[in-house]
């Protein structure tokens, strides 16, 4: 079984060969929603026999009271929605009847998630002796006796999902679920606290308002002291986000339906303390030309064919007097001069709304390798007319082959240092950190790369004499310039064997 790291899950391995078992039985769309409608059903019926057979243990006959469960935040599962039930039945031809049941009755009896869970086991497209062997591999090989309620298991879990299926079928991943390591980051730095507002107009499953509850509980917050607020437009992702948050006990409020953010903002008058969001990347078309007049665009109008200074503009509208941003944004938001998005980024960092930018490694992302950048907006800054940039992209550390991960040492690094910023105790640090005022920053024409600020980190004296370095280096380069002419025609001699000559 593979390290378990905030990258990885632990049995990806497993949930894939769950998947693979499907390939070329069922529509490709359907993929997720089978795989994920099983975790959900082994997730929620583990954790209730785990608090079944405590309650049996204890001896006072609450094992069949649905309180008993409700206030340890474990849904009450109904004996026939429960895995044994489901394990029994997988190489019946009733198995698909027997899930779509499970899945009602589940609705039924927790009443957050009506018409959210997936329904299609018993559609004639599903193969029913696939679907038992499917079954079979949640029962034998996917233990999930040790997942606890900080786990985000649905959403990264979906993640891995995404990234097997688009690499399987040749396409690019669409859709990405924001990696541990960076949602990490911006609550950290945020620090969300308790009986606080916090919005996501992005939401996909739901992973920002997961570590915001963890971080408010582990400082002596209740999980009951956090008002969550999210959108999300893609139907499967929304119901995502419904059952992650039902599966934590978090009361979320994502609107009645999925909907588009730009379009139809199920929100109008929210004013958010905190927002997170990792919007699409360069989201574009997003319906520029119906919006042209909107009340959010205070900074200038977002062009029609890049949708980050649209995201940026939205979530400054949604914020509390004293409220603050954390987003992820791909690099080019930071310089670029098209379409009139330098002058919106001139303007907001005018307002002094930018407090930090921290440039992030590549390959965070299952999905996709580019580098992003975390941008922090703040209504009401500490340092006023400053701003912090911290360059983090050496940092991290390869789990595999494709993928960086941070350890909670490296979130802690960036984290204190924005803090010590904000205090006024920061010292810079040569190509990690640096702090910048307006007048230095309009002297870099309004761009945020935090490289052109913190510089690059100083070399280590070796000792060894620049001249003696020199010749060193120079008689070094000369040898390695003669092997490669030596190559060269060893080449040439090898081609021409057999009848190529260049």
């Amino acid at each position: 079984m593979p390290e378990k790291t905030n990258a990885n899950i632990g049995f990806e391995k497993q949930i894939w060969d769950a998947a693979c078992v499907l390939w070329g039985h069922i529509p490709a769309a359907e993929y997720r929603k089978v795989i994920i409608g099983l975790i959900f059903l082994k997730y929620i019926s583990t954790a209730f026999e785990r608090r079944y057979n405590e309650l049996v243990q204890e001896g006072d006959g609450f094992e069949d009271d649905r309180d008993a469960y409700e206030m340890e935040n474990v849904f009450f599962v109904p004996e026939e929605a429960r895995w044994n039930t489901i394990a029994e039945a997988a190489h019946t031809p009733e198995i698909g009847i027997v899930i779509d049941k499970a899945m009602r009755s589940i609705e039924e009896e927790n009443k957050v998630l009506k018409n959210v869970l997936p329904k299609n086991y018993a559609s004639p497209d599903l193969d029913k002796t696939v679907l038992g062997d499917v079954v079979d591999i949640f029962t034998n090989n996917i233990d999930m006796d040790d997942t606890d309620d900080s786990k985000d298991l649905l959403g990264r879990t979906y993640e891995y999902c995404i990234q097997q299926f688009a690499e399987k079928e040749g396409v690019g991943g669409g859709e990405f679920y924001t990696p541990s390591s960076i949602v990490k980051t911006l609550v950290e730095i945020l620090k969300p606290f308790a009986n606080c507002r916090v919005y996501d107009p992005a939401c996909g499953s739901g992973g920002m308002f997961v570590q915001s509850e963890k971080f408010i509980r582990a400082h002596s917050g209740k999980r009951d002291q956090i008002s969550v607020y999210g959108q999300e437009a893609n139907a499967d992702t929304w119901k995502m986000a419904k059952i992650n948050m039902a599966i934590r006990g978090i009361d979320a409020n994502f609107g009645p339906y999925q909907a588009d953010t730009f379009t139809n903002d199920l929100h109008p008058q929210l004013k958010a303390d905190f927002i997170l969001a990792n919007p699409p990347f360069n989201y574009h078309p997003w319906n520029q030309e119906k919006l042209t007049d909107d009340v959010r665009w205070k900074y200038g109008l977002p062009p029609a064919g890049n949708a980050n200074y649209a995201w940026i503009q939205h979530m400054i509208h949604h914020l509390a007097p004293n409220g603050k941003i954390g987003l992820v944004l791909a690099n080019g938001a930071l310089s670029t001069q098209t379409s009139g998005e330098g002058d919106i980024r001139k303007n907001i960092i005018e307002a002094d709304l930018v407090e930090g930018i921290v440039a992030m490694p590549t390959q965070l992302f299952y999905s996709v390798t580019i580098p992003v950048t975390l941008w922090f907006i703040s209504k009401n800054k500490k340092q006023k007319g400053k701003t912090v940039f911290i360059d983090a992209r050496k940092m991290g550390h390869m789990v595999d082959r494709k993928h960086r991960d941070f350890t909670d040492e490296d979130i802690k690094k960036i984290a204190d240092t924005f803090e010590a910023f904000q205090n006024g105790t920061m010292e810079e640090v040569k190509g990690f950190c640096a702090i910048a005022d307006l007048e230095e920053i309009k002297k870099q024409d309004y761009i945020l790369t935090p490289g052109r600020y913190v510089g690059i980190e100083e070399q280590e004296v070796d000792g060894e004499p620049f001249e003696e370095k020199m010749t060193r280096l120079t008689s070094e380069l000369s040898d390695l310039f003669m092997k490669s002419h030596e190559l060269e025609e060893e080449i040439r001699e090898k081609l021409g064997a057999i009848g190529y000559e260049i």
